[in-house]
Parts: structure tokens; sequence; C-alpha cells
């Protein structure tokens, strides 16, 4: 773990940009999160990126917690740090500005057409961070095949997603994946 400045500027630039292309939440740009941390800076590899993936997901609070692991992953503290403001504050800032903007022009087709179009932009994006993460954590038939069963099962049905997580879990743990 190096606290150069290199990898300072290239958390800084990172996390700044996917902070403006989060549309739908943190979770859209994981795919583009993991070829950086992975693919193109070696921060890591993609267990590592899977493990911290899940580290984030089991940890309470909001999920900006993996930007922050990945930050202290290439930079230290100070990589920690600078990760989750760049990851907070551009798409902060952002958000108040067009949410001026958008109180004003409630009643504007443009402002429908733009709704409507986010919502198909955001299930694909959401779909991808998911593609990419079963990627990273699945390596042999039955843990893909655990992976589609537990997605089939939270969009067919009514269960609750923290059963199903578990059962996996379980299943995981008893070694039959």
């Amino acid at each position: 773990m190096k606290d150069d400045g290199l990898n300072l500027i290239h958390v800084l630039i990172l996390f700044s940009s996917l902070s403006l292309l989060s549309i739908g939440g943190g979770n859209t740009v994981i795919p583009e999160m993991h070829r950086k941390a992975v693919d193109a800076y070696s921060w890591m590899n993609g267990k590592q990126f899977a493990d911290l993936f899940a580290i984030s997901q089991a940890a309470p609070g909001p999920s900006i917690l993996l930007v922050t692991l990945i930050g202290y992953k290439a930079a230290g503290i100070t990589g920690a740090v600078l990760a989750t403001v760049a990851m907070i504050l551009p798409a902060g800032i952002l958000v108040y500005l067009v949410s001026r903007l958008w109180s004003r022009s409630a009643d504007s087709p443009l402002r429908s057409a733009i709704e409507k179009g986010f919502a198909p932009l955001t299930v694909g994006l959401v779909l991808a961070s998911g593609w990419v993460k079963s990627k990273s954590a699945d390596h042999d038939w039955r843990a893909w095949i655990l992976t589609g069963a537990c997605t089939l099962l939270c969009t067919t049905t009514k269960t609750n997603p923290i059963l199903i997580v578990g059962g996996a879990a379980l299943i995981g743990w008893l070694g039959w994946i």
C-alpha cells in the first residue's frame, strides 16, 4: 500500500468522476470501479475487490464504505478520506444544483422524458454491477448456480433478501460451494 502522490491523483480522478456518473446510486458504477481498481491501477485483485464489496455491504451504514475501503487499499488513510470525499462532494453539489432547477420545471415534458429515460439506464447499470460482482466472486459452476438461484428468488418472490443471503452464506459456510 503506497501513499504516493500518483495514487492519490488516481483516487481523486476516479472517484470524483464516478460520483458524477452514479445515477441510481453508488452500485451503478461498480463495474468501472472494479475495472480501474483491479485492472488499470492494480490496487487489488478481483477476489480482494469482492471481499471489500462484501464487507461494505455487511457493515452497518451506507454502502459508500466500498469507496473508502478501495481508497485505503490504494493510498492508506489519506486515500480512504480522499476517495470518500471525492465520491460524495461532486454528486452532492450536482444534486443540489439540479434539484433547484428540477423543482421549477415540475410540469415540463422534458422533465418527464428525462425521468422515463433514467429508469432503464439505472436498471442496466445495476445489472452490469451484479455481473461484475458475480464474476469476481463466483469461480465454479456451483457458485454460478447459487448466484442465479438467489437472483431468481429475489426477483420473482417476496422472500426477504436477508433470508436469501443468509441461506447462501450457510451453503458457503458448510463448504457446499
